[in-house]
């Protein structure tokens, strides 16, 4: 196996560096826009590409329901089948296993669960995932895992913790390419401990990376901080570590301050789909809805260069979600997108030139006590 992140310069803890993939090398930090289905909501590969997209994430669970990972294997696979040409990252289905809890059963083979489609009996497992994505053809996978939620006691999160780490030596069994990577995933809860042990089991394995999850899954931003403030610097520095699932820019640029690198979150494009939009402003977000933008002639924001803020003004948009017309949450969430990939790059920039610290003091008070 061949190491295929590449450290470049640090400021701290926080670091730069690129990944290579059969699709592409990407610098990091990153952020990866979420495309559930193959399709980012509301926003094509054309315009991802213009906003500084570098790499997609989609979803094993979802694309295995419909169209399913033979059809896209007949179809010439992830990249043919959604135009996006980059490097791809698709999750496992176990945050499924965590948001489905009410339609699923979970034993040491698998999890057993109802289709949110037909209510047709599926089955995961970790041997089943790896296959699903190896299909679907993916530059990135992820290992099978359970998700605890964020307030479980921790007797239960140890008992859960242990199921992923024998799931995940089954997911390094049951690979059958290299074109595939596959990333480990850290469980614990915030217990220092538990996630210690994580990090020591998962990096002994032959994983091509290190994903940090259960996090953001209930528990407090303090819990959450706590631990990234410790557990990415548990991982091996020579390999990329993702952080699942998180975030706003605060808990980003946090991550990024403890050596995190690749971020995912749906939080850009369904605030767009909402009418908020992330502005750099003192107040960093606004919603459009509001009337006080019906008769405003300014753009979004005047540092963005997307579409939606060359083009339109805020009263124009107020006007689009009023009326319920389509534009208006694609114009949003391709801004925010902008948005949040304009930070990674000025994050990589920040820590490039040794000024880290001013950025994330900068961002962390713009987002003091602000809640989305």
């Amino acid at each position: 196996m061949t190491d295929r992140f590449k450290e470049f310069t640090k400021d701290g803890d926080a670091r730069t560096g690129e990944f290579t993939t059969l699709h592409g090398t990407f610098p990091t930090p990153n952020f990866m826009p979420v495309g559930t289905r193959a399709s980012v909501k509301g926003v094509d590969v054309e315009r991802l590409e213009g906003a500084g997209a570098h790499i997609m994430l989609v979803n094993t669970y979802h694309l295995s329901l419909r169209p399913g990972s033979k059809r896209v294997r007949e179809l010439g696979g992830i990249h043919a089948f959604s135009g996006w040409k980059g490097p791809m990252l698709s999750d496992s289905g176990g945050f499924q296993v965590f948001s489905l809890q009410s339609i699923r059963k979970i034993t040491e083979e698998g999890v057993t669960f109802r289709s949110h489609l037909d209510g047709s009996p599926q089955f995961l497992s970790p041997e089943r995932s790896v296959q699903i994505q190896e299909e679907l053809g993916v530059d990135m996978a992820m290992a099978f895992d359970e998700c605890p939620a964020g307030d479980l006691e921790k007797s239960l999160v140890e008992k859960s913790l242990e199921l992923t780490l024998r799931w995940a030596k089954r997911c390094t069994e049951a690979r059958t390419t290299d074109a595939t990577l596959l990333f480990g995933i850290t469980q614990g809860g915030g217990f220092r401990d538990l996630r210690g042990r994580a990090a020591e089991e998962i990096a002994a394995l032959p994983f091509d990376g290190h994903a940090i999850g259960g996090l953001s899954v209930g528990e407090s931003k303090e819990i959450m901080y706590d631990v990234l403030s410790y557990h990415p610097q548990q991982l091996p520095s020579n390999k990329i570590r993702y952080l699942m699932g998180v975030g706003t820019p605060a808990d980003i640029v946090e991550a990024v301050r403890n050596g995190v690198d690749l971020f995912d979150c749906v939080m850009p494009t369904r605030a767009g789909r909402f009418g908020r939009a992330f502005v750099n402003a003192e107040i960093p977000y606004i919603n459009i809805k509001n009337s006080q933008w019906s008769t405003s002639t300014e753009p979004l924001d005047e540092t963005c260069q997307c579409v939606g803020c060359r083009r339109y003004t805020k009263g124009y948009l107020h006007h689009l979600f009023k009326t319920g017309e389509m534009l208006g949450p694609q114009l949003l969430s391709l801004h925010n997108l902008t948005h949040y990939l304009s930070l990674m790059r000025e994050i990589r920039e920040a820590i490039s030139q040794s000024r880290f610290v001013e950025l994330h003091s900068k961002i962390m008070r713009r987002w003091a006590g602000i809640k989305v």
